[in-house]
């Protein structure tokens, strides 16, 4: 059975130093992380910041990807040829989505070093960025109040935890976990959360700055255009599409400029300058 690709933050995944390794070939092992995410295929989103081949001969892609609590490390050669051929021509920043196996790198004994070898990558938009990350949350959570009742048990059980209705996945990751790192920082926790969900207010903020300096081209676009009797809404519209904003940017900072009184409607379907 296909392990499943869980979705873990990498404020959390990147502090994980305990490996479950599996018993014969064709058991897999598994990074522990503190909350107890048994990981041993991720799904991430994220913005994608640099590129780099650091293979001396051949190729081997190293990338970063970044969400609102850290870093991740992802490692792509020969033997992952699609998304290798991805990052190639990839650019930056976009925003990519990421199916990958947990890899570790141990130096030295007590030294744990993690990362992605990407299945699958892709490029995708803003939205599913954001959706991503409520759905991380979640899943954080939901280990985060595991943890507390494994926290409270003497000796904490994957049974007990099961019977409470989490799924088996959790109950064992959050035991291993307990046993690996003993009590866990939940308040640490709380706050990679707090500062995940704080993305939105940030985007929110940029995204303001962003009509706002639309506002000021659209209304420089109907002054070109209204003549006596108007500007057309659409010609408004594709003369904006023309200059690189998109529709719906436009369409919102006519709004917004109608709201302010920049702008009115003398004939239905025709707008003017006041």
């Amino acid at each position: 059975m296909r392990e499943p690709a869980l979705r873990v933050f990498a404020g959390e995944y990147n502090e994980s130093t305990h490996v479950l390794k599996g018993e014969g070939e064709k058991t897999p092992s598994y990074v522990i992380t503190p909350l107890g995410a048994k990981v041993n295929r991720l799904f991430i989103v994220g913005v994608l910041t640099d590129v780099e081949n650091v293979a001396q001969e051949g190729e081997m892609w190293r990338a970063h990807l970044s969400d609102p609590t850290g870093i991740y490390s992802i490692y792509a050669g020969q033997y992952q040829p699609e998304p290798a051929a991805f990052l190639s021509r990839a650019e930056t920043p976009s925003y990519v989505a990421v199916v990958g196996k947990a890899r570790v790198y141990e130096p030295e004994e007590g030294t744990l070093f993690v990362s992605i070898r990407p299945e699958m990558m892709k490029e995708v938009d803003a939205m599913l960025r954001d959706y991503w990350i409520v759905e991380a949350c979640k899943h954080t959570y939901t280990r985060m109040k595991a943890m507390k009742e494994a926290m409270e048990m003497d000796p904490p059980s994957v049974y007990k935890l099961k019977e409470l209705g989490y799924p088996s996945l959790i109950a064992e990751g959050v035991v291993e976990a307990l046993s690996a790192y003993g009590d866990v920082d939940i308040e640490h926790y709380q706050f990679l959360i707090k500062e995940a969900l704080a993305h939105f207010e940030t985007g929110k903020i940029e995204y303001m700055k962003e009509l706002g300096e639309a506002e000021e081209k659209v209304l420089e676009i109907v002054k070109k255009c209204e003549g006596e009797d108007g500007a057309l809404w659409d010609e408004i519209v594709d003369s904006g599409e023309k200059e690189g904003m998109e529709r719906n940017l436009v369409e919102e900072a006519l709004a917004s400029l109608m709201d302010k009184g920049l702008v009115y409607e003398p004939i239905l379907g025709k707008l003017k300058t006041t």
